[in-house]
This record gives C-alpha cells, sequence and structure tokens, in this order.
C-alpha cells in the first residue's frame, strides 16, 4: 500500500495558499478503469514545476468530480487513489480554466494484495526502537476489550489477574497514544479489560525504548494507538455485544472530517459478570518461639471463594484536530469513564485439627465501587517549511480519577466443633481514592539532510494519590460499631518526574543507528496521617518505616539503537539486523508503599513498604528480520540486569486472628539484583489467500538474589510461552480464527507455578454488502485459563488455584458505514450483476 498516500492527503487538508496573481480553476472527473464507476475520495495534487513542492489538491466527490484553483503557473498533476495505479499528467503551462475530463484509474494488483494482507491479519514493522503490530482483523478480540487484544501481540501476556508482561516481565510501561493516559488507568490495567478492542489501530512493542520515551518500565512500552479516521465526510462504525456470562456491550466510532477539521469520537457502554473463583489449601508446620516448639491451633485450612463480579462501565472519548494552517494544527479530546461495580464473594473456611473438621464458617464481602475520571488534553503541533518532519509539538494533558469502595464483610460458623467458638466481628471498610495528574511535554524534530535528524524535548509528569481509609468493626461484647484507631489511615502521595533529552540519528548506507541520552528527576514524597505512634507503627508492621519521607533521586538514561540493512534495494525480500541498549528505571506505585495492610481476607493480606526504593535495569537486544513474499520471520536474544528489583515475598507476621489462625502478609521488598537472559522467535506465513498462519515462542531465565528480614529469596529459573494463530476462510466466505497460547510451569524463591494452556476460537461472516460482520468467539474454550501453585516457606505450604475469569461466549455485531473502499466494491459488484469474492477493507 502506497502510504505516502496518507501523508499526501493530511498535508493537503491543511494548504490554503492565496497569491496576488490571478487565479485559474483545473477539474475533472475520476473514474474506475473497466468499470466506469466514479472513484469518491480520490486524491489530486498539484505540484510547483520549479520546486516539486505541492500547491494545492482537492478530494473527488460522490461523483468523481474536483475543481481546484491555483495561480497562473507551472504544474505537474497528479491524481491518486489507495489501491490504484497513480496517474501522472506532465508538467503543463496552465493560464486559463482547463478540464483534464475524464481520467480513467487502473487498479494496482500488488498493491491491493498488501492492502488485503494488512486489512485481515495482525502484521509486523520492523523500526530502529520499535516494534510495530497492526492489530488488523482479529475475529477472537471481536467485541472484547484491549486486554483481549493486548494478549494476541507476539512477547506480550495477560495473566489470568489481568496483569500485563512483556517476555515474561510484568514491569511493563503502558501509553496510550505515545503518553500517559487515564485509559490506561494510574498503574492499574485493569482498566484496559473496559476498554473495546475496535478502538485499537496497532500496538507498537518498545523493547528497547528511545530516549523520547519516559525510562519507566525496565521490561520497555506497550504504546497503544487508537483508532482516528482520515476519510473526508462523516464515517463510522457502531458495534454489539452479548455473551454468557452476563456480557452486553454497545460502541460506537465516529469521525466526521473537513479540510478544516477532523472531529473524532468512541462511545461505549458495557455490562458484564465477571465471576471468578480461587481455592487455597494451607498446611502450617510447628514453629519455634524462645526455644519451645509450638504447634499451630489448626494444622491446616482449606478454603473455597466464589466471586460474582458485576460491573457497569461507560467511557466516551471526543476530540477534534483544527488545522490552524497549512503548517500547523491544534488538537483538544475530553476522555470520561464512568464505572460503578458490586462484588459479593462468597469465602467458605474449613479447619483441621490431626486430620479432622474442627470449624467450618462462611465469609460474606460485599463490595462496591464508584470509580469517576476524566482527562483533557490539548496537542499543537507546527511544522517549518516544506518539510513534514521538521516540526515541534506541545502537548498538555490532565486527569482527575475519583474512587469510592465500600466493603461489608462478615463471618459465621456453618460447622463446629470446639469447646471456644469464637464471636466474629462485623467489618465495614470505607476507602477515598482521589488521583491527579499533570502532563507537560514539548518535543523538536529538525531533519539534517535526507537521512539524518536531531530531537530534543521536555516533560514534566506531577502526580499525587491520596487514599482515605477507615475501618469500622463490631465491638462483640456491646454490638456497636466503632472506628478501629490502629488501622483506620490516610496516605498522601507524590511521583513527580521532571526529564530533558536530547537524540541523533542517521542513515549511512545499509546502516542506520539513533543515540540518545535522557535525564531524568524523580521525586517520591509520601505522608502517612496515622494516630499511631512510631514504636506501634514498628509493631504493627514488624519494621521501622517513615510516616513523612521526601526521596529524590537523579538518573541518566541512555539509549542506542542500531540497524544494518542486509538486503539490497533491488531485493525482493528484507532482511536487518537490529542491535538496542538502554538503560530504565521501576518506581513504586502508592499502593506497593502504603504500609497499611489490605482486608479482603483475615489470614492472608497484602502490605506495602514505604521503604522500597526504585530498581534500575540495563537491557540489550540483539534483532533479525527477515521477510519474503509469503513468510515473514522475526527473533531476537535479550539479556538485561536490574538492581534493586521489586520481588513479593510472604512471610509470618507472627500475629494472629481472634480465633487463633497465623496471619500471612505478602510485602514488595528490593532485592539486591534480577538477571534475565532470553530468546523469542515469530514467524507470519501466508501461503494462500485462505490461510494465514502466525506463531512465536519466548524463552527465558532469569535469576534473583538477595535476602530480607534474615531469609534469603535468591533463585533461578527457567521458562517459557508460546502462541499460535491460524485464520481459514471456509466456504461461504466464513472466516475461522484459532488462538492458541501456552506458558510453561515457573518458580521463583517460594512458590512453584504450573503452566497454563488456553485456547479461543471464533468464526466470522460479512453481510449486506461488507458493511456488517457478525461474529461468534469463544474465550478459553477448555475453560483452562486457572494458575495453580505451591507456595513454600517455613512456616507453612499452601496450594492455590485462581481462576480470574471463566470461559466466555459472544456474538458481536459491527456495522460499518460511508466507508470508502466498502463502498467502491459494492458499486463494482452491482456494476457487475452480484457474484464473485467477497473483499473487504477496512475504511
Amino acid at each position: 500500500m502506497k502510504l505516502h498516500t496518507f501523508t499526501t492527503l493530511f498535508l493537503i487538508f491543511s494548504l490554503t495558499f492565496s497569491f496576488a496573481q490571478k487565479d485559474v480553476k483545473i477539474e475533472g472527473t475520476v473514474i474506475e478503469q473497466d468499470t466506469n464507476i466514479p472513484l469518491e475520495y480520490a486524491t489530486v495534487v498539484v505540484k510547483s514545476n520549479t520546486d516539486n513542492n505541492i500547491v494545492t489538491g482537492g478530494i473527488t466527490d460522490a461523483k468523481g468530480k474536483f475543481k481546484v484553483e491555483v495561480p497562473e503557473g507551472t504544474y505537474v498533476i497528479s491524481v491518486e487513489y489507495i489501491s490504484y495505479k497513480t496517474k501522472t499528467f506532465p508538467a503543463q503551462n496552465i493560464t486559463k480554466d482547463t478540464n483534464l475530463g475524464t481520467i480513467s484509474l487502473a487498479l494496482d494488483v500488488d498493491t491491493l494484495d498488501e492492502v488485503m494482507v494488512v486489512a485481515e491479519q495482525t502484521t509486523v514493522e520492523i523500526k530502529l526502537d520499535k516494534k510495530v503490530y497492526n492489530i488488523g482483523k482479529d475475529l477472537t478480540t471481536a467485541g472484547g476489550t484491549v486486554s483481549d487484544a493486548l494478549n494476541n501481540v507476539p512477547s506480550v501476556a495477560v495473566d489470568v489477574e489481568g496483569a500485563i508482561s512483556l517476555r515474561g516481565n510484568e514491569n511493563v510501561r503502558i501509553l496510550i497514544n505515545g503518553k500517559p493516559s487515564a485509559m490506561a488507568g494510574f498503574g492499574d490495567s485493569n482498566i484496559l479489560s473496559q476498554l473495546p478492542a475496535e478502538a485499537i489501530e496497532r500496538v507498537e512493542v518498545i523493547t528497547s525504548p528511545s530516549a523520547r520515551y519516559d525510562a519507566e518500565g525496565t521490561a520497555g512500552i506497550l504504546n497503544i494507538i487508537l483508532r482516528q479516521k482520515e476519510t473526508l465526510g462523516f464515517n463510522g462504525s457502531v458495534s454489539l455485544t452479548a455473551g454468557h456470562p452476563d456480557n452486553i456491550g454497545l460502541s460506537a466510532n465516529l469521525n466526521y472530517r473537513t479540510e478544516k477539521f477532523n472531529l473524532f469520537s468512541n462511545f461505549g457502554w458495557r455490562y458484564f459478570d465477571a465471576p471468578r473463583n480461587s481455592f487455597n489449601d494451607v498446611t502450617y508446620f510447628d514453629r519455634e518461639e524462645d526455644g519451645t516448639i509450638v504447634e499451630p491451633d489448626y494444622r491446616r485450612i482449606r478454603e473455597t471463594q466464589e466471586v460474582e463480579r458485576l460491573n457497569r462501565n461507560y467511557n466516551a472519548n471526543l476530540g477534534m484536530e483544527y488545522f490552524l494552517s497549512e503548517s500547523s494544527s491544534i488538537t483538544g479530546s475530553i476522555f470520561y469513564r464512568l464505572g460503578s461495580d458490586a462484588d459479593l464473594s462468597l469465602n467458605n473456611s474449613e479447619r483441621f485439627i490431626d486430620g479432622v473438621i474442627v470449624e467450618e464458617t462462611l465469609r460474606r464481602e460485599k463490595e462496591t465501587q464508584d470509580d469517576n475520571s476524566y482527562q483533557i488534553a490539548l496537542n499543537y503541533e507546527k511544522r517549518f517549511g516544506d518539510d513534514s518532519d521538521h516540526k515541534l509539538t506541545v502537548d498538555f494533558q490532565f486527569e482527575d480519577d475519583t474512587q469510592e469502595g465500600f466493603t461489608n464483610l462478615n463471618e459465621d460458623y456453618i460447622f463446629i466443633n470446639t469447646n471456644n467458638p469464637t464471636d466474629f466481628q462485623i467489618e465495614q471498610e470505607f476507602t477515598d481514592e482521589d488521583n491527579k495528574e499533570y502532563l507537560f511535554q514539548a518535543d523538536y524534530v529538525l531533519p539534517l539532510g535526507e537521512n539524518s535528524r536531531f530531537e530534543a524535548g521536555f516533560r514534566s509528569n506531577l502526580e499525587n494519590e491520596v487514599t482515605d481509609y477507615r475501618l469500622i468493626q463490631e465491638d462483640t461484647l456491646t454490638g456497636f460499631l466503632e472506628v478501629n484507631d490502629t488501622l483506620t489511615n490516610k496516605f498522601d502521595y507524590d511521583e513527580n518526574v521532571n526529564a530533558i533529552y536530547t537524540q541523533y540519528g542517521t542513515k549511512l548506507g545499509k546502516f542506520s543507528f539513533l543515540l540518545g541520552l535522557r535525564l531524568e528527576h524523580t521525586q517520591l514524597k509520601g505522608k502517612i496521617d496515622s494516630r499511631l505512634t512510631d514504636e506501634e507503627l514498628v509493631e504493627a508492621f514488624g519494621f521501622p518505616i517513615e510516616t513523612d519521607f521526601d526521596n529524590n533521586y537523579l538518573g541518566l538514561f541512555p539509549t542506542v539503537n542500531l540497524i544494518y540493512n542486509l538486503s539490497g534495494d533491488e531485493s525482493d525480500s528484507e532482511e536487518s539486523i537490529t542491535l538496542g541498549y538502554n538503560r530504565r528505571i521501576n518506581r513504586p506505585r502508592g499502593w506497593f508503599i502504603n504500609p497499611f495492610p489490605s482486608r479482603s481476607s483475615r489470614t492472608n493480606v497484602f502490605q506495602g513498604n514505604p521503604n522500597i526504593e526504585p530498581a534500575f535495569s540495563s537491557a540489550f537486544d540483539l534483532g533479525y528480520l527477515k521477510r519474503w513474499d509469503d513468510f515473514t520471520l522475526t527473533t531476537s536474544v535479550y539479556y538485561q540486569h536490574e538492581t534493586d528489583s521489586f520481588e513479593r515475598v510472604e512471610e509470618n507476621t507472627g500475629q494472629q486472628t481472634t480465633d487463633g489462625i497465623d496471619i500471612i502478609r505478602t510485602i514488595p521488598i528490593n532485592l539486591s539484583s534480577n538477571k534475565r537472559t532470553g530468546a523469542e522467535l515469530g514467524v507470519l506465513y501466508n501461503p494462500a489467500k485462505w490461510l494465514r498462519l502466525n506463531s512465536s515462542v519466548n524463552v527465558f531465565q532469569f535469576e534473583t538474589d538477595g535476602e530480607f528480614n534474615g531469609v534469603d529469596y535468591s533463585t533461578k529459573n527457567t521458562s517459557w510461552f508460546a502462541r499460535f494463530s491460524s485464520k481459514v476462510t471456509l466456504p461461504g466466505q466464513i472466516d475461522w480464527q484459532t488462538n492458541a497460547r501456552y506458558r510453561g510451569a515457573q518458580q521463583d524463591a517460594q512458590s512453584d507455578t504450573d503452566g497454563i494452556l488456553s485456547i479461543d476460537l471464533a468464526f466470522s461472516k460479512e453481510l449486506l454488502e461488507n458493511n456488517l460482520t457478525v461474529s461468534l468467539s469463544v474465550r478459553d474454550l477448555l475453560n483452562s485459563r486457572k494458575r495453580q501453585s505451591t507456595t513454600t516457606t517455613e512456616f507453612f505450604e499452601r496450594y492455590s488455584e485462581n481462576q480470574w475469569r471463566q470461559r466466555q461466549v459472544n456474538i458481536s455485531l459491527i456495522y460499518r458505514f460511508n466507508q470508502s473502499l466498502n463502498k467502491r466494491d459494492n458499486q463494482q459488484r452491482n456494476a457487475n450483476g452480484g457474484g464473485g469474492d467477497d473483499m473487504e477493507f477496512e475504511g
């Protein structure tokens, strides 16, 4: 596909020249050769014969007609249309109104085949600092979410709890359109499970980020680019989804574009039930206290939890790009999300002594949460001279997210065979969270000759997070509800990052490089408002903490990206080698620092660590790409060394519940180092128009070294994950897609986790002259996407199973309107009397 067509079209929309001399008109009609069908939205470009610069241009109307005005002079005129051969008129002196008559364009068969590939499958493009995956027509994500789409991108995995990892590393930075965004949540990747997959145009997997990007994320960056139509006029799509378990969604992508502005929008509503379940079987060991062996009150505790999660989400994104002149534009947008969740958790607990059940209880947890967030963004772009690459962009972004949560917990006996029953307390939790984030950014790009360019920029990211937590518990003697002053608290946390960067890139024959340096200052500032004294805090949490801290870090982050093109300019194939180096930082999020424990379980809690510090990593990446007509091979090997790496460990708090059960906490800590080595291989194979295959495999080894509270958490482990996707066109033009993913078993210092297999199926059919797509999909066909692990410490051994989302069956309808290539296809079929092969294009 001729990518310069889109660039030319964009420039033409914003060019409005006026001169003092007399203007003359150039007009004509553009049709398709052989069928004589008028071609709407064909591009007419008028260039000066002296310097080859674009003077003006136009777009054909529904009848294929165009009319432009130019000053008297000598011009070269060309007519372009996607997947058609360009028609160019030799230079001619135009001194009066000129009619070029009827212009016939012939299909460019090579380009047409290329367009079909891009439209119907995920493709890969290798650049100096990233790999770009065009999502294309992924049937299994029809009616799905951004998380579902990411799970089909090579090198990326989304686990059963919604956590996103890149090459097996969960410390990945999520960006929307190149910037941190409320659409991706404030460090909460579960937000991505609420946004429709249809909104994505492509995903950039940046394993060796250049200096232009924030240094956050030791694994790298996932940059999600949202769709924005370039076609003039009003166009878009509407999708409707229904499924089981309860899943009803409605979304619309609407776009209206003129030569002066582009209005774009995305709206969505979704109601769904995402039931999850878990199972824990814990055996407690004897422990030594002051030289005495102490037996646990219960030798074994078995818990079965079922959670009903009803979610209602509304999201809207509305924006407009306004072309101020032929060389500048301003874009404004507002994003709004409203979420209302209601969860009901039933946790059945069986307690054993000497292999006999002595107690059985049922714990009920009702939780409601309202999430209200919005984002305002402004972008200004100025291009200098005739070079579209010479530009200045300035961005401002403000985000606000408020969450109000209420949880009611109570526990009752189902069976009891002990002499000292416990009076369980009713508990009520009130949690208010307020997140605010400001982003200021400026980027300047200066081309130096044809093959070199210089870039520089500044970014300031200021984030404040306030968590106000109040715990009310029942006094079992009086029955009154009272505030627990020990755990009630307010945590005010700031993360401020200011950065400047510069980078230089050039191409020398077959060799290209991009060198950059980024300087970042990080301020992590927090204040804990608690009624506990410092001594009481140490007693409660087991280690000294600072309730008012202000930590500052200054870091230099160099980046080096090299590429060598092994194929010649005349070669039909593409072959290249890439080499990248970068230094990164992993900053702890607020919930990693807040020391007050979660209360979703009486016996297993998560507790932040205010003493945790950022981790730093250095990473190397060596890649190879070989592309043939119907086969693409990508492979790479990588190495990463991280210092003060994060590790979540489990330990006994030394405290017990009122009925004598040891309380186990999970806490993040800084280990001394984490070394990660791996290799990945990916293939794209299209042996026939009816069959497309896509597969990748990643093998990695990680080695951690360090200790905490006298326990050595050093470990070494090798694991792998693989995915396979096939798309087959069946008789009747029905598309069938299968996606399979397998994540190998892995171990860390305390846990062994089994492998996980997941298979998705989807079928799709085009109706109403290719304007309506009907899809049926089944996610997790075998209902096997469960995490099974065994955790062993000196105090206990626990076997656990966790299924975050059960098998899902969806049917989706996607209706597209005013998409020019579909319209041209329909006209051609009507002119030929119908029939023929169905072909689909994205508008």
